[in-house]
């Protein structure tokens, strides 16, 4: 499905750019503030290293705050579904991207893979920003090339999948019952996803009835764009000085 994107008009332009500084440097101030905080915390992480045995409870629960508190995740989602109105497209590109992050995030676990956090993040970002330029029809105008939206979002969910993968390698789980709590882990995942999306959608729907929602999309997309950017460049930065 093409997502399209319309341009404000002109006699909107000076009032939409002073709209855009404010919220530019907002947003990127949050997420600077944010890039520091989205790990597993302490507290949590000695609950579950402490734990033998099946766990679904716990670990389902470590999964939707984990995903709840993502918001690189939940950045990449609102790019996701940000011009998709009918559910049955919402559930088709969440689904592809929940199919990848449920690949990588099961094999990353259980066969040890080992991958560098920090770069997995930078790409992450860079998936944050890739969406939301995707949105503004930047590829088209820019390279003259409309990529396929579907694959990059599967593709990207193999990215984000192995992000939560790099984050439960750091904690020492029992190798008992592993696969049953890496799977109640995921389930978490996708109960956090679901009902993040679900806030997602509901503003967005709200949003789309405002009369100027294209010229706010554009601000909007450049924002996301520019956070992910933010991100991608916080954690490459890590990982040349890690």
């Amino acid at each position: 499905m093409a997502i399209k994107y319309d341009p404000p008009t002109s006699s909107a332009k000076q009032l939409e750019w002073l709209k855009f500084r404010f919220w530019l440097v907002a947003s990127l101030t949050l997420v600077s503030v944010a890039a520091t905080a989205h790990n597993i915390s302490d507290a949590n992480a000695d609950f579950v290293q402490g734990l033998e045995g099946s766990a679904i409870v716990p670990f389902m629960y470590l999964g939707a705050k984990h995903m709840v508190t993502g918001y690189d995740h939940l950045l990449y989602l609102l790019g996701v579904v940000f011009f998709l109105r009918r559910m049955k497209d919402v559930l088709l590109y969440v689904s592809l991207f929940t199919l990848g992050h449920s690949i990588t995030l099961m094999i990353g676990v259980l066969v040890e893979l080992s991958v560098n956090a920090y770069l997995i993040d930078t790409i992450i970002g860079l998936s944050v920003a890739y969406k939301a330029f995707e949105n503004i029809n930047g590829f088209k105008q820019v390279f003259g090339v409309q990529l396929d939206a579907r694959a990059a979002v599967f593709i990207f969910g193999l990215f984000h999948g192995l992000g939560l993968a790099t984050k439960l390698q750091d904690l020492s789980l029992s190798a008992e019952s592993l696969v049953t709590n890496m799977l109640s882990f995921n389930v978490g995942v996708e109960m956090g996803q679901a009902i993040a999306l679900a806030a997602i959608v509901v503003v967005l729907t709200q949003w789309r009835r405002h009369t100027n929602f294209h010229g706010h999309a554009f601000i909007a997309n450049t924002m996301l764009m520019c956070s992910g950017f933010v991100l991608a460049g916080y954690q490459f930065a890590n990982y040349l000085w890690a």
